[in-house]
């Protein structure tokens, strides 16, 4: 096991001195000396990823530690919930952010690490369009993988339908047309999307200009655009048009191999679409509504961030500076797109990765993504699917639409009163989730 070293100051008495000493003093005293050094606590990295997410952060880490003295190096730690005091190093996904935004107390912000061991963060370099929330040179973590929702669509299947491969939809309305015409010439899932309710919630109601919180801090994404969205995708659910898998990625397998013409799921996807059999890849904006004043503004960005524990020793902190830099690192922000598809989080890593050698769908989807994030509109961090509770309730509800058991007034009303029951009894999420 990769432990942090104590650094032990040993004092050797002269000759003189110990000539001078008791017997039985020499005794002990040498029977102190040989005492094993006490065990230091290791530079633990705690995260809650799955498999394959896990894999990546191990190659990372590996990488990092390679290049750092034995005793100053990082043990992953794998932990099912945060109820423990934080890890040195922390990793929040989207289900567990909002502990991490309530339970700020119990963390160092990254800035004040980065300042007090010889370094600081360029408020100029960062993307701001990635930070959702967080001050360019005043960050509390450091959003390391982060992503937004695009539209994938097979090239090969709408020519097949007799569709143009090269004009995806653009509007709701264009892809309910595009279904049909799949429908028709026998593909049995026209369209289908991973993450529901990141997608159909949260990133709808952002591209719309909808919040999905009052002024108060409680839950109102049943709004009239909300409610037209989820009754317009049941409508193409009973129609054969939409097909759902479940409530996570599932559904991007049914695109992988084929089965599905269209997808809607994080763009950092495109990465594992590359060697898909029979896939001819195509990369659009998550389609909007074209009857809303002010027009389409835009989507959201989350995915897994770094968040730094309190109460640690300066030699600890230490290392975590040194392992923030690494990551910040135009040459490791590369490395994170190409290996997992994710946004580079500086100015600086986006302009080494345009000159790049990098594949063309992964520059398209890169494009695309960054394109999808400008326009007005708000960046607040909290996020329906920031909430495990809630982002389970909400799911809970669309499966009852998409069953034809609820109509979607009826659904999203239900999912905002029990969102809205979460956040009565644990009042500190109200300080965040306030727009």
């Amino acid at each position: 096991m990769l432990r942090v070293a104590l650094v032990i100051f040993v004092c050797f008495f002269s000759a003189a001195t110990c000539s001078l000493a008791a017997p039985s003093k020499v005794k002990a005293q040498a029977a102190v000396a040989k005492k094993p050094a006490p065990k230091a606590r290791p530079v633990e990295l705690a995260h809650q990823l799955s498999a394959r997410g896990a894999l990546m952060l191990a190659e990372l880490v590996e990488r990092f530690n390679s290049e750092q003295p034995e005793a100053e190096r990082i043990q992953l730690l794998r932990v099912e919930t945060q109820g423990r005091k934080p890890a040195l190093l922390n990793l929040a996904t989207p289900g567990t952010m909002a502990n991490f935004l309530v339970n700020k107390a119990a963390f160092k912000p990254v800035h004040q690490v980065l300042k007090e061991n010889g370094g600081n963060v360029s408020g100029k370099d960062f993307s701001a369009d990635l930070l959702a929330g967080e001050k360019r040179d005043r960050l509390n973590a450091l959003p390391l993988a982060f992503s937004t929702p695009v539209l994938f669509y097979n090239k090969r299947l709408f020519r097949q339908a007799g569709l143009d491969a090269d004009a995806p939809p653009k509007t709701w309305q264009e892809m309910q047309d595009m279904a049909g015409a799949l429908r028709d010439r026998g593909i049995a899932c026209p369209y289908t999307s991973s993450w529901p309710a990141w997608v159909h919630v949260d990133n709808l109601s952002a591209l719309s200009g909808m919040t999905i919180a009052d002024k108060k801090g409680r839950f109102a994404f049943n709004g009239r655009v909300q409610v037209k969205h989820i009754a317009m995708l049941a409508t193409w659910h009973k129609a054969r048009y939409f097909q759902t898998f479940g409530r996570a990625d599932e559904a991007d397998a049914h695109f992988y191999n084929s089965e599905c013409a269209m997808l809607t799921s994080n763009a950092w996807t495109h990465n594992l679409m590359q060697d898909a059999p029979g896939v001819e890849l195509g990369i659009a904006p998550l389609p909007h509504h074209d009857d809303l004043y002010g027009g389409p503004r835009h989507t959201l960005a989350a995915g897994v961030s770094l968040w730094v524990g309190a109460g640690y020793k300066a030699k600890e902190y230490q290392v975590a500076a040194r392992f923030i830099r690494f990551l910040l690192a135009p040459d490791m922000q590369i490395a994170l797109a190409r290996g997992g598809g994710f946004l580079p989080l500086t100015e600086t890593a986006r302009g080494a990765m345009r000159t790049s050698q990098l594949m063309k769908d992964e520059e398209q989807a890169l494009d695309v993504a960054y394109a999808s994030l400008q326009g007005k509109g708000d960046l607040h961090p909290l996020r329906v699917s920031t909430l495990d509770p809630v982002r389970i309730i909400v799911d809970e509800e669309l499966e009852q639409v998409w069953a034809g058991r609820k109509p979607a007034k009826a659904a999203l009303d239900t999912a905002v009163k029990r969102g809205n029951a979460i956040l009565s009894a644990k009042p500190a999420l109200r300080r965040v989730i306030r727009p």
